[in-house]
């Protein structure tokens, strides 16, 4: 817990408080509450948590006006530019960038991880066939508790670490394996040749008639999505993940809550509601009229992809997802894709018009990592699985974050009642 030098007084019916004033490292000053029921006897309100500090953290920092978000202290687009993906895993988990040796130790450990116990297969199969890949992510997830009883105790460091690099290694397996599932095909084995980004392509997408082989843009495009959504501070599947490690649950149920949170479409669903959207603009001679459209205040449609609720000014990640979608763009082309057509159109048209500048509403990351999971050939119902397995990294490192904190209590939001008072219950002859 960060030193505290200044307090706050709070006066209420006269009685005066004094609450302590915490300074971080960065961002703004946080006001310490946890006393106030117990002396003045009142809660907060703060619908959405918006304004409330749930834990302390050094694992990512969030600055929404200056468009800045640090790992550890490294802005994402050096990560994003000159890192790749396990080493940014790395950093979040350890706290520091690896040397060389233990670099080729994690991404060794990593990879010899990456398959998953042969009786899921099975589990599998239990599904119906058009089942959604995110409810396979979730029931595949929380069941690894059952296959893998030596990393469950989290009591036990060596257990915890375990379980860390289990649900790196494994999480793609298994969203690959939901979407191989989901279109009919026979799963395909990791491979231990490749790296991370490149095999869970090849699970994807290879098929054992033929062979497959990756392409390194294509790779370096996924390791970059990978990396872009590695964690983002405290929103609402991280706050999920510690609300329910501070109950004491095994680590895979953990991150299948988070998972579960990540489902919804005000979260994980924003690239998907991207590409829906430009499926309903349908052709580059309609943008000027969604255009229109998005700046008349009374109708209620919005471009999305545009702006972000954190991020008032741009989307530190954008710009380096943008790189990629021309990278692939240029590779794969877009002249048999009227959505990739338009989604170029649009973006020079928005970027072109003074009032998205003024309203500060750029491209996000989801606007370009839409393009590029479009233009890989994967179906919008598998973005948010693969949004799931690169935010897994954060999940984890949060969640290792708390239980580490000797002063975690389970989470227990308070709430301002506005039901009925005490009555007696009625015989149901007397109603």
């Amino acid at each position: 817990m960060a030193d505290t030098q200044k307090t706050a007084t709070l006066t209420i019916d006269g009685a005066s408080y004094d609450l302590p004033i915490y300074s971080p490292t960065a961002g703004p000053d946080v006001l310490d509450i946890r006393k106030l029921y117990s002396q003045a006897g009142v809660f907060t309100y703060d619908p959405g948590f918006t304004s409330t500090s749930a834990c302390d953290s050094t694992i990512t920092f969030i600055d929404g006006g200056k468009g800045e978000l640090l790992h550890r202290g490294y802005p994402i687009d050096q990560l994003a530019g000159k890192s790749h993906y396990l080493e940014v895993c790395y950093l979040l988990l350890y706290g520091e960038l690896p040397s060389a040796v233990e670099l080729e130790k994690f991404e060794l450990t990593i990879t010899r991880h990456t398959m998953i116990h042969e009786q899921m297969h099975n589990f599998f199969r239990g599904f119906r066939r058009d089942a959604h890949p995110m409810a396979i992510m979730v029931g595949a997830v929380g069941a690894m508790a059952a296959f893998y009883h030596d990393s469950t105790d989290i009591s036990d460091p060596h257990q915890r670490e375990v379980a860390s690099h289990r649900l790196i290694a494994k999480v793609p397996t298994i969203a690959a394996m939901a979407y191989k599932y989901s279109i009919g095909q026979p799963f395909v084995y990791p491979r231990n040749d490749l790296d991370y980004a490149a095999n869970f392509l090849h699970m994807c997408f290879a098929v054992p008639a033929e062979e497959y082989v990756v392409d390194p843009i294509l790779a370096r495009a996924m390791d970059r999505i990978f990396t872009l959504h590695a964690d983002h501070e405290q929103n609402a599947s991280t706050s999920t993940v510690r609300l329910a490690s501070s109950s004491g649950a095994n680590p895979f149920a953990c991150i299948a809550a988070g998972i579960a949170c990540l489902w919804g479409p005000a979260h994980g669903g924003a690239n998907q509601a991207c590409l829906e959207m430009l499926k309903e603009i349908g052709s580059v001679e309609r943008i000027p009229e969604f255009i229109a459209r998005a700046k008349d205040k009374d109708d209620p449609f919005r471009l999305m992809g545009f702006g972000h609720r954190v991020y008032k000014n741009f989307d530190p990640r954008a710009t380096v997802m943008k790189q990629s979608a021309d990278e692939v763009l240029d590779l794969l082309g877009v002249e048999n894709n009227p959505v990739l057509g338009v989604a170029k159109e649009l973006e020079q048209a928005a970027l072109a018009d003074p009032y998205f500048a003024e309203k500060k509403l750029f491209p996000n990351v989801d606007f370009y990592s839409g393009i590029i999971l479009e233009a890989m050939g994967f179906p919008t119902s598998m973005f948010t699985p693969i949004f799931a397995l690169s935010r897994t990294v954060g999940w984890i490192s949060q969640w290792k974050e708390q239980l580490a904190d000797p002063g975690m209590k389970i989470g227990r939001p308070r709430q301002l009642y506005l039901g009925e008072t005490l009555r007696d219950y009625t015989d149901i002859e007397k109603r």
